[in-house]
């Protein structure tokens, strides 16, 4: 398939089963061996072709038994239920990693690591996504329960502030650390209590991620 023009702005909150700061993110391997996430995006402009994407919204549920990078991964793709035919065409077609070259961005990696790709849902998704705040919320009825705070210093209890800046990050360029809560059911179940979330301001293409 010919990869069309595309592209995504936006922002994303994501939350893993690793502690703080995620060992995926500095070339270490995650916290219990394997990876368990999900991923939500809201797209605040983008285009698929000419189909619009804008103001929709989406995400993922995945789980590997190792590391990402051992692949056998079992990957739930969400995608808002506004969207029409086209439109969830295009934001699976991103997810399952055909909107890029193999490892120019986090959705091909994602996908290559990727064996088992579970039929995509239509569902609402609510989002709210404070990034300097470091909170928000993420609620898809029936399948996806989720708050995100900012960390929180272990003597005072007031938030403390961490980023992760990678420059050649094939996800973002650049993320502001916080702590995810979540409680999953359906084929992918997750059950996370204060482990690793992070909020990031994302521009992606088919060249991968826009700097």
């Amino acid at each position: 398939m010919a990869i069309p023009d595309w592209s995504m702005q936006g922002v994303e909150v994501a939350n893993c089963n690793c502690e703080s700061g995620c060992p995926c993110q500095f070339s270490r391997l995650p916290t219990h061996g394997n990876c368990k996430a999900t991923v939500f995006v809201q797209i605040d402009k983008g285009h698929w072709g000419d189909v619009s994407l804008d103001g929709l919204r989406w995400g993922i549920i995945a789980a590997w038994p190792g590391p990402i990078h051992k692949g056998n991964g079992t990957m739930l793709v969400v995608v808002d239920e506004r969207a029409n035919a086209k439109q969830r065409e295009a934001i699976e077609a991103v997810a399952h990693g055909k909107g890029s070259e193999p490892g120019k961005l986090v959705w091909t990696v994602y996908a290559a690591m990727t064996s088992t790709f579970l039929p995509t849902v239509s569902k609402p998704i609510e989002l709210k996504m404070d990034v300097e705040s470091r909170e928000g919320s993420v609620r898809v009825p029936g399948l996806v329960e989720e708050t995100v705070g900012p960390l929180r210093n272990a003597v005072t209890g007031l938030p403390s502030r961490a980023r992760i800046d990678l420059p050649n990050g094939f996800e973002f360029t650049q993320a502001e650390v916080a702590s995810g809560t979540a409680k999953v059911t359906g084929d992918i179940p997750l059950d996370f209590k204060e482990t690793h979330a992070h909020f990031a301001r994302v521009h992606w293409n088919a060249q991968g991620v826009v700097r």
